[in-house]
């Protein structure tokens, strides 16, 4: 029986001192290498015989936006911005009861300072989880056998060069610092990368990461009030949906030909990408840059009221795409029992991504300049 311990190195999730031991360890480094394992796959059928493929790519080639027409020239103001979104926020998440934790002498440039470093960490994620798709993208390129597909995730990598260009220049020209990327988004980057399976790069990428980077697009720009950010969400979002619905399509139709045995491993997987995705919310890097203890401030936050609410959100594209991929009720639903025990079952039954992109792509009759 596959154990706890073996897929996430630790037999309860929440085990801080596990979570914390997961370093990232050359956070100077200017550049890492990962061995990816694949072969270059050519196909010599060139025969366009995947209609629901053909039509992303369709939609993909009309959909392009540049970054340079989006408004740079919005004078972003962090800490207004901050309390704008205080204020207009303020009934979703309640008060908190401090006494006793590492914040309860917090002054309010402290919670200042917090929230801007919380900002400047969130989007330096964002940033570092793209290229990571950059690189899975055109990994899929060359290692999927079909040609449809191969036509489809080349506008990927495209869309995937202009989102680490908009976040990193948001990061350099409207905010105030960046952050190396986090250990267990690495981690889970390189697994990803390093996997010689081709559909094992879709299902980490294109249905956990995307997943959980179009849920959290989505929670972000409902709260933030600064009008430059919303727009750029809402483009890179729109592209995000089609990515998603690329991976569930292409995904469905290879899963019906595995084993049970192989499916097994699938839904193994998906638990370990969700696990590391989550524990790289808990601001690790945040809580040592304010000089806080980071071992209380990590139990602190995953006793944090609101904390249910948060992680709930970053599952509600996962698992109805999972659902949808038949991975949730296969192996007498081993991945259903685990997606219970993190608390976002609920989330089945939500649209998946293939009826849902439709829409937010609709953006692109809207985009900039066009």
């Amino acid at each position: 029986m596959t154990t706890n311990e073996h897929l996430i190195g630790r037999a309860q999730v929440d085990d801080v001192d596990a979570i914390l031991a997961i370093t990232n360890d050359d956070v100077d480094a200017v550049v890492h290498a990962v061995r990816a394992n694949a072969d270059a796959v050519f196909t010599w059928d060139y025969e366009r015989s995947r209609p629901a493929l053909a039509k992303l790519y369709e939609k993909a080639k009309t959909s392009q936006w540049n970054a340079n027409d989006l408004p740079w020239d919005t004078a972003v103001d962090q800490a207004a911005v901050i309390e704008a979104n205080r204020i207009q926020n303020e009934g979703i998440f309640g008060p908190m009861d401090l006494k006793g934790t590492p914040v309860e002498g917090w002054t309010d440039d402290d919670w200042m300072r917090f929230h801007m470093e919380t900002q400047n960490w969130t989007l330096s994620q964002f940033m570092h989880g793209e290229q990571g798709a950059l690189i899975c993208t055109a990994q899929i390129v060359e290692t999927v056998p079909w040609i449809d597909a191969k036509y489809y995730a080349a506008t990927q990598v495209m869309d995937e060069a202009r989102h680490v260009e908009v976040f990193a220049r948001y990061l350099d020209e409207k905010l105030s610092g960046h952050y190396p990327i986090n250990a267990h988004l690495k981690l889970l980057l390189d697994d990803i990368i390093a996997d010689d399976r081709w559909d094992m790069t879709y299902l980490g990428m294109q249905i956990m990461v995307e997943g959980l980077a179009l849920a959290s697009f989505g929670f972000i720009h409902q709260l933030t009030t600064e009008p430059l950010l919303k727009q750029l969400l809402r483009y890179v979002m729109s592209d995000e949906a089609r990515h998603v619905a690329f991976g569930v399509i292409s995904l469905q139709e290879f899963y019906a030909q595995l084993t049970a045995a192989e499916i097994r491993e699938r839904q193994e997987f998906a638990f370990e990408a969700a696990v590391r995705m989550r524990d790289r919310f808990l601001s690790q890097e945040v809580w040592e840059r304010m000089g806080v203890d980071v071992k209380e401030a990590v139990r602190f936050t995953l006793a944090a009221p609101d904390r249910p609410i948060f992680q709930s959100m970053l599952f509600s594209k996962i698992v109805p795409n999972c659902k949808k991929l038949g991975l949730l009720d296969a192996a007498d639903g081993w991945l259903r029992s685990r997606f219970e025990d993190l608390g976002v079952i609920h989330f089945e039954d939500w649209v998946d991504t293939t009826e849902e992109y439709g829409a937010l792509d609709a953006v692109a009759a809207e985009r900039v300049g066009g």
